[in-house]
């Protein structure tokens, strides 16, 4: 599993600890383990440009996904099916970006009454969830894609230990600041989510935490 970070947000984050939750979502939703995402974090001004350019709203948001169209998990019914627990589904390839604004996390995360590193854990699941086709565009999809994300960072939490390390050598998740999240679609069917900054990449997606609204949010 490929997993690259870039802060260019200006505000410190624990990229060991993200990577590990990173690692920890693919692997429980039995992605390829060849997949390589890629974690951006940027400032207001960044998130701002890019939140206008693919959701044509105003202001910074809190994370945006731009996923590869290739690797999906099954979708039977119309809805996205959790891993069956046998072997890693999709082809090794690119799954995409995530971005995410630790300064509107940070204003989330007061709001929510919880740490910044929970709201910023909380973002890159949601966005990473984004990749994978997950959305919660109405009340079926926002169910089940929001009770996924709880039990992954629920299994995330647990898996680590009392210091905060984790019982597999992962990194220990840090105490930054970050804060809550809402999601989108871009007007060409790619989905995005709150503000972000320079440009990811040619793919463009949603993300979100709390309660956010997929197509947008």
């Amino acid at each position: 599993m490929s997993i690259e970070i870039a802060n260019e947000s200006g505000v410190a984050v624990n990229e060991a600890a993200l990577a590990g939750l990173a690692r920890h979502v693919l692997d429980e939703m039995r992605v390829h383990p060849l997949a390589e995402l890629s974690l951006l974090f940027v400032d207001e001004p960044a998130m701002t440009e890019l939140h206008v350019r693919w959701m044509g709203e105003a202001g910074p948001t809190d994370v945006l996904a731009f996923p590869m169209d290739e690797l999906r998990p099954p979708q039977p019914g119309g809805a996205h099916a959790e891993p069956s627990g046998s072997e890693p589904s999709g082809i090794p390839g690119l799954l995409g970006d995530v971005v995410i604004c630790p300064q509107v996390a940070a204003a989330q995360a007061r709001r929510a009454r919880h740490s910044v590193t929970d709201e910023i854990d909380l973002l890159c699941t949601h966005g990473i969830l984004h990749l994978l086709g997950y959305d919660h565009g109405d009340a079926r999809e926002h169910a089940a894609m929001f009770g996924l994300q709880d039990r992954l960072l629920a299994s995330w939490r647990a898996d680590r230990g009392p210091d905060g390390g984790t019982a597999n050598g992962r990194a220990a998740v840090g105490r930054d600041t970050a804060g809550r999240d809402t999601a989108g679609h871009a007007a060409d069917g790619r989905t995005a989510e709150h503000p972000s900054a320079p440009e990811p990449g040619p793919n463009a997606g949603a993300g979100g935490s709390g309660d956010d609204q997929a197509t947008h949010g």
